[in-house]
This record gives structure tokens, C-alpha cells and sequence, in this order.
């Protein structure tokens, strides 16, 4: 019986292989040229990586703590993308050039937060 990070590593890899032969733009011929799967051990470290013809290189390494990884390929528009993530238990923390970033914070917002941080609230005692 397969492990969970053994499990979702092959699911990844799947989905990844899946979405490659759904793509129009993606060469459909694609030969997988580089593979490494290091099953997890006893501590539950684990990783894998591989490499496909058309450019597409993912690589991730996790343990019951957490995860960490890359992937990169080429978008519709012929586009370089590169992101990395770590996924803990805050979240999942992707980073890539192409990702769209929030607007900044409005002046008078952060006015607002800096007024509400040096004047709390008084406290009311119930007597």
C-alpha cells in the first residue's frame, strides 16, 4: 500500500501528464526525459522531480511538516513561467513573476490602522 505523499505524488504526476495531452499549444508527442521518485521513509521526508521534452520541469520535496517545490513551463502566449511554493500549516505560499499582486494599501487606511495601533480602546470595568 502506497503512503499518502507517494500517493499524491503520483496524482501530481498524473494530473501534470493529464494536462499536458489536454493543452493544444503543448506538444502531444511529449517523452518524459528525466524522472526521480524517492519514496517516503520512516520520518515521512519524500521527494520527486521529473522533466518532459517540451520544457515542462517540476521538482518537490515535503515531510509531514510541510512541502516545497517548483515547477516551470512554457504558457499559450510562449510565456516562461516559473513558480515555487511551500505549502505548512499556514497555507499554500506560491511565488512567480506571473502571479497578479494585490493593489497597494490606500494612504488613508494605513493612516487609519496606525491610529487604531497607538490608540486602543479603553477598557470598561464591570463592577
Amino acid at each position: 500500500s502506497l503512503s499518502l505523499p507517494d500517493s499524491l505524488c503520483i496524482q501530481v504526476v498524473c494530473l501534470a501528464l493529464i494536462a499536458c495531452a489536454c493543452a493544444d499549444n503543448i506538444n502531444k508527442d511529449a517523452q518524459i526525459r528525466s524522472f526521480q521518485n524517492d519514496a517516503s521513509d520512516p520520518e515521512g521526508n519524500y521527494q520527486y522531480a521529473y522533466e518532459t521534452s517540451n520544457g515542462i520541469q517540476v521538482q518537490e520535496a515535503g515531510n509531514p511538516s510541510g512541502v516545497r517545490g517548483a515547477v516551470a513551463y512554457v504558457s499559450p502566449e510562449g510565456e516562461q513561467i516559473s513558480l515555487s511554493y511551500t505549502a505548512d500549516e499556514e497555507g499554500y505560499h506560491p511565488v512567480g513573476d506571473h502571479l497578479p499582486t494585490p493593489p497597494p494599501v490606500p494612504a488613508y487606511v494605513l493612516r487609519a490602522l496606525e491610529y487604531i495601533r497607538t490608540h486602543p480602546a479603553a477598557q470598561k470595568d464591570d463592577q
